[in-house]
């Protein structure tokens, strides 16, 4: 297949043909990425493919890790098993929008960023050079402390405006609004409110906005019809909906579309190349301790499924695998007997997490893929309503992996088309 490139010159054709080889590519391979194997400690596939199951539960340490990492490296080496694996490279390739150079002149200098996280302070840097240059007012959605407002607003027409929920967040970012003496107002808004109408003539921004939010955002600016919106979606999964329901006519009726489930969604933002180590080792730690009590649960209700178990309370990651099951067994209703081994059974969920590492590998492949067929239903969604779109990244994944920008601009001459929301 050859690779496929979005830019504003292809237009919409471009963006149809490339959703539909992505649809058809995960189609091919959904029994790979569609089961979790936290879930299923065989999924369906290692059968299907063993000398795949073989080498993949083979790999050191270090070579799992390596792989975890390196997502490309991984496609290469899978292709061994299965060729068609090849075609993922040119399917998830996107051009850079943000020059390093321009990057570093944008971004706030530490000095000016008080409250700012680097990695947050670098990320808006980022992804304000790749949104130059700003002609409209901007507004700034979902804006948090008004980290991304501050660094926008020296390069921008106009002051501005921030909408955000959170009103301790909203104080603090006006303090420092103006303690800098920027041009920034955040203003306490539900942007999910029904009766919530956008200014005429902003450029709508959101970075990192999560599902329905950035949905609700891309859906309110064709409706009013607005010059330009420029959104860098985060956590898909966090809808409304049970299932996910396509913003584009396009896909909402093409017959073969994918049906995805929430839980499913979260497969797009399960890649985590920022976290400190400190809360991978927690989340590692626990992650065994719910496979150890699973192996017990299955055992004790003779029933061979996987039973979820609520969040844990913040006291139970500071406690032990004993503590944990009690506490599982208690939210479920279970009793667990007397002289029950739990260093069996933390043994056990030790060897399961080791073997989930690698089955995860499989599945992990199709993270990129699957968000890039998210967001390709919101090019061609703002594609139908007028708008010129250019598709790329603002930032290396090192930096954050949730680095794709959609950047629309409203055709000239282009009106509005009221719609109802899917």
């Amino acid at each position: 297949m050859p690779e496929l490139e979005l830019n504003k010159t292809e237009g919409a054709q471009s963006a149809s043909s490339r959703w539909q080889h992505l649809n058809q590519w995960l189609s091919v391979h959904q029994s790979l990425w569609r089961p979790a194997p936290f879930l299923d400690p065989r999924p369906d596939w290692t059968s299907q493919y063993p000398a795949l199951a073989a080498d993949v539960e083979a790999l050191s340490d270090a070579a799992c890790d390596r792989f975890h990492h390196d997502p490309d490296q991984l496609a290469e080496w899978l292709t061994q098993f299965l060729p068609s694996l090849a075609e993922r490279s040119p399917l998830v390739t996107l051009p850079m929008l943000a020059d390093r150079q321009a990057t570093l002149a944008i971004t706030l200098p530490e000095t000016r960023a008080t409250d700012m996280p680097g990695r947050k302070r670098e990320q808006a840097g980022a992804f304000a050079a790749a949104v130059q240059p700003l002609t409209n007012p901007v507004l700034d959605w979902c804006c948090g402390k008004g980290h991304l407002a501050r660094t926008l607003v020296s390069h921008c027409p106009a002051p501005v405006i921030g909408l955000e929920w959170d009103a301790a967040l909203v104080a603090g970012g006006n303090r420092l609004a103006r303690h800098f003496n920027d041009k920034v107002t955040l203003q306490r808004q539900d942007v999910m409110a029904p009766d919530l109408t956008l200014p005429d003539g902003v450029h709508g921004v959101a970075l990192h906005a999560c599902g329905d939010l950035h949905r609700q955002l891309i859906q309110q600016v064709v409706e009013v019809g607005e010059p330009r919106v420029s959104v860098s979606p985060c956590c898909y999964h966090r809808t409304a909906t049970a299932n996910h329901r396509p913003l584009s006519k396009r896909v909402r009726e093409n017959d073969d579309a994918l049906a995805l489930s929430r839980t499913e969604l979260r497969l797009a933002v399960q890649e985590t190349v920022t976290a400190p180590a400190r809360v991978r080792a927690e989340t590692a730690r626990l992650r065994r301790w719910r496979l150890g009590f699973d192996g017990l649960q299955r055992v004790l209700r003779g029933v061979d499924n996987y039973l979820p178990v609520p969040s844990h309370p913040a006291w139970l990651a500071n406690e032990d695998f004993e503590t944990f099951c009690r506490w599982a067994a208690d939210s479920k209703g279970l009793t667990l007997p007397a002289g029950t081994d739990f260093h069996d059974w933390q043994a056990f969920g030790e060897q399961r997490l080791a073997r989930v590492h690698r089955h995860e590998l499989v599945r992990h492949l199709f993270r990129r893929p699957l968000e890039l067929w998210l967001v390709l239903d919101y090019v061609l969604f703002l594609e139908e309503r007028g708008y010129q779109v250019t598709l790329g990244t603002f930032c290396d994944r090192e930096l954050t992996p949730r680095n794709i920008l959609v950047d629309a601009v409203r055709a000239c001459g282009s009106q509005s088309v009221p719609h109802s929301h899917p």
